[in-house]
């Protein structure tokens, strides 16, 4: 037997719910569970521009007779809603033919309150449809859109190439190809909106009216919101995915990996209510009736707060790796097309000490591969050319700490120094050079003026 037919009845509302999500309708929420009215869903539509009100019966029963559609249209006539109104009842089971018949009669006479009918296998077939699976314990999330992993217009590899462009001494154009891999990592974005409104003897002290959009990580383990970046990356690019076909991306990564999502549409929901109820509680202050001051905390209840929305959507998470002689640069990134979040850049990194980030200059090491920040970077004095300090071999001339790529340049430098007339050896340390010329001028000048003076 289908585990869609063991559920609680409670939990058969939440299939529903997530069921209705993902067809599209907006303010999907349930009626409270201690007051049901016959109502255990509301939610709304548009259609040809107008908005519409829905009242859904949930029957977790083997069978649904005619009372029960009945019952739900009293329901909507009651229902307060500012436009037209229709009902549904859905159920795990059947309807029996006057309850059918009913509903047929409320169509063909054009009853302002129509009723659709929705069994068991039509439901099933919808949940195929939308990606929820009704079959394994859980109403799994199916998601098969992801943002782009890169843009189509460049290569997988530009963003790698791009950030190697402002390393100086390197020509990012014949850097070797990296290894590249992306994990595709399942995020949901949220609507949710919350009207509350905290009232003392003294009146209303507090509002809260709000709509919240943030992204939550959906991997396996408790849910956890992503960080501002990377949800203005999702929400600014969510009109732009993609189908996920891993066949595709395996043409042009050398890894791919796609993670599941790890709970329920429904547990992403509550944990999103939460959340928000949190977020939005905090303490006044009010003065009452005896002009005492009164302390007050506001939460939100529950029922405050409706999620308009869970969109499921793959981030790429993708991480370059570039060898360089004696050492490797990663570079990750959550991508979107053009667009990225980066979340490791070991290229703009000395290898030497802590200096990060993209504002600082630094250089790159032809002898042994290194990027270095300014001060770990000297110039080679036998070729003139970059060498990093962790690698150069040193030696002092003319009492200064000269820089080479090896024993074999220093030695070829030693030689050339060792023919070098007096002045140009007195060169290789210009300060000193300077100086000793200073303090001769500085003598002859006072020897000078002594002279004259006698």
């Amino acid at each position: 037997m289908p585990v869609l037919d063991e559920l609680s009845g409670f939990e058969f509302e939440d299939v529903i719910e997530d069921v209705f999500r993902n067809l599209g309708y907006e303010n999907v929420r349930q009626a409270e569970r201690t007051a049901d009215e016959g109502r255990d869903i509301l939610m709304e539509e548009i259609v040809d521009g107008q908005r519409r009100g829905i009242v859904v019966e949930c029957k977790h029963t083997g069978t649904v007779g005619r009372p029960v559609v009945q019952k739900l249209h009293s329901a909507i006539a009651t229902f307060e809603f500012d436009g037209p109104k229709r009902g549904m009842v859905v159920t795990t089971g059947r309807f029996t033919n006057p309850a059918i018949e009913y509903a047929e009669r409320l169509h063909r006479n054009d009853d302002p309150y129509p009723i659709e009918l929705i069994d068991g296998a039509d439901l099933r077939e919808i949940a195929d449809e939308i990606g929820l699976d009704l079959y394994n314990g859980r109403i799994e999330i199916l998601c098969d859109e992801t943002l782009r992993a890169y843009d189509p217009a460049t290569s997988v590899t530009a963003p790698v190439e791009e950030a190697f462009q402002d390393i100086e001494n390197i020509d990012s154009s014949e850097l070797p190809t990296p290894y590249s891999e992306v994990t595709f990592r399942p995020v949901v974005a949220v609507t949710a909106d919350t009207n509350a409104v905290f009232e003392t003897s003294v009146g209303v002290i507090h509002r809260v009216n709000d709509r919240s959009r943030f992204v939550v990580h959906a991997d396996r383990g408790q849910p956890r919101t992503t960080s501002e970046d990377v949800s203005n990356l999702v929400l600014e690019n969510l009109h732009t995915t993609v189908d996920l076909d891993t066949d595709q991306f395996e043409s042009v990564f050398d890894r791919v990996e796609e993670r599941r999502y790890g709970q329920t549409q429904t547990e992403y929901k509550e944990w999103a209510v939460e959340r928000l109820q949190d977020h939005h509680t905090t303490t006044v202050s009010y003065t009452g009736d005896n002009n005492v001051t009164y302390t007050k905390t506001c939460e939100p209840n529950r029922s405050d707060i409706s999620v308009q929305s869970i969109e499921p959507v793959y981030v790429p998470q993708v991480r370059h790796t570039t060898d360089l002689q004696s050492y490797s640069y990663p570079y990750e990134y959550f991508a979107a097309g053009p667009s990225r979040v980066t979340r490791d850049d070991g290229i703009h990194q000395c290898v030497h000490c802590d200096t990060a980030g993209s504002k600082n200059t630094y250089t790159y090491c032809g002898n042994c591969g290194s990027i270095n920040c300014d001060s770990h970077v000297k110039t080679e004095r036998l070729e003139e050319t970059p060498v990093c300090t962790g690698c150069a071999v040193t030696e002092r001339f003319a009492f200064k700490t000269k820089y080479f790529y090896d024993e074999t340049n220093r030695d070829a430098f030693r030689e050339q120094y060792e023919a070098m007339p007096f002045y140009e050896k007195a060169m290789e340390n210009t300060p000193l050079a300077v100086g000793a010329v200073v303090f001769v001028v500085i003598v002859l000048l006072g020897f000078f003026a002594a002279a004259g003076g006698i």
